[in-house]
């Protein structure tokens, strides 16, 4: 699944770049404003059709311009434009697709940036979509079962808004809820239960000392109680606040240390090392499991961490089988910390222009020898 080669157009400041020469581990690098986060949005917008920053498609296209456009290779050819009307052209081995999720299940990425603290910070949601990520590229079975719970508890919704809700209507939506919601919570439940040994064994490598970290999984209704008996004895409320309370719209993963929220215990730079962990933890399984590699977009590693602890992340991102593409600004950055005997492709980006540069063998140093 890795990428070979990447041609952008009109990303941002890239209005014409175009890249190949790709190794497993690539440093983009250069003065803030400079283009590089522009790079990982691009190959973003060629694995999931939209940025990860969160912007509208307007902000991303080049100022002027009426689309943007990304292609490259992974294990077939891969193609996406975007307009400044938020139409979306996608195509997988030179032929149109119709769904982001065919695109994700052939370049899946993992994003490490400044928001990916939400992780631990933010709103349940961001951590549910962590989980759901992971699930559906190891679980072939789940995405159709979330469709069909999306459908549902619409639908579901839509009724219990109503001033005169039609019982037998509303049951039947209720009862192909229970279904497709229980069907989601056991994938997310033996998911789990498979990552979090592994997040543990991660965060032992990357912070030896911090000890006591923990995650909890946490499935949207009362574990005593079946999801359609949830669904029952939540009726009343739901009938009264128009919409449905429990189920898997709710789930969490609970991230403590020490017992205590992960997010008011430990540091910036700890919390840092907590993230990393969780998406390592998914690429290493995704691997084991046979489904393929991840490729990692790392927005300035640096950033919160020492350097040994960046020289332990690098060290298990070059373990992996993974393609990484990573930004700093200094090109020492990455080369000290990166192990000596893992090759790096660099990338000096400057005015929107990226330009590859000649690799040598990293000098040794105190940390690496």
């Amino acid at each position: 699944m890795a990428l070979t080669h990447l041609n952008i157009d009109n990303v941002r400041n890239l209005r014409r770049v175009r890249l190949e020469g790709f190794a497993r581990a690539n440093v983009f690098f250069g003065a803030n404003g400079s283009g590089k986060t522009s790079v990982l949005e691009s190959i973003h917008l060629l694995g999931m059709a939209r940025s990860f920053r969160g912007a509208s498609v307007k902000s991303v296209i080049t100022h002027g311009e009426s689309q943007c456009t990304v292609h490259g290779r992974a294990a077939q050819s891969l193609g996406v434009q975007r307009t400044r009307l938020g139409e979306a052209q996608i195509r997988i081995g030179g032929q149109p697709v119709r769904t982001v999720a065919e695109l994700a299940g052939e370049l899946p990425l993992q994003v490490i940036t400044a928001d990916s603290f939400g992780l631990l910070t933010g709103p349940p949601g961001a951590r549910r979509q962590f989980l759901d990520w992971g699930v559906f590229h190891v679980e072939q079975g789940f995405f159709p079962h979330w469709q069909r719970f999306q459908r549902c508890i619409k639908q579901r919704n839509n009724l219990l808004r109503r001033d005169k809700i039609p019982d037998q209507e509303l049951s039947v939506w209720t009862r192909d809820l229970a279904k497709a919601g229980t069907a989601i919570n056991d994938y997310r439940a033996a998911y789990f239960e498979q990552l979090a040994p592994r997040f543990q064994a991660i965060m032992g490598t990357l912070s030896p000392g911090l000890t006591g970290v923990e995650l909890h999984y946490r499935q949207g209704w009362d574990r005593q109680l079946s999801y359609a008996e949830a669904l029952a004895h939540g009726l009343p409320t739901d009938r009264e606040q128009g919409f449905t309370h429990t189920g898997p719209q709710r789930a969490d993963i609970r991230v403590t240390a020490g017992g205590h929220g992960a997010a008011e215990t430990l540091s910036r730079g700890q919390q840092k090392l907590v993230v990393c962990a969780l998406k390592l933890a998914q690429g290493q399984m995704m691997a084991e499991m046979g489904k393929g590699a991840c490729t990692y977009l790392i927005d300035d590693l640096p950033a919160e961490l020492d350097a040994e602890h960046a020289r332990l992340v690098c060290a298990a991102l070059a373990a992996m089988e993974s393609q990484v593409f990573v930004t700093c600004v200094e090109e020492q950055e990455i080369r000290a910390v990166w192990p000596v005997d893992k090759d790096l492709a660099m990338f000096h980006v400057e005015h929107g222009q990226v330009t590859p540069v000649a690799t040598t063998a990293v000098a040794a140093n105190p940390g690496n020898s």
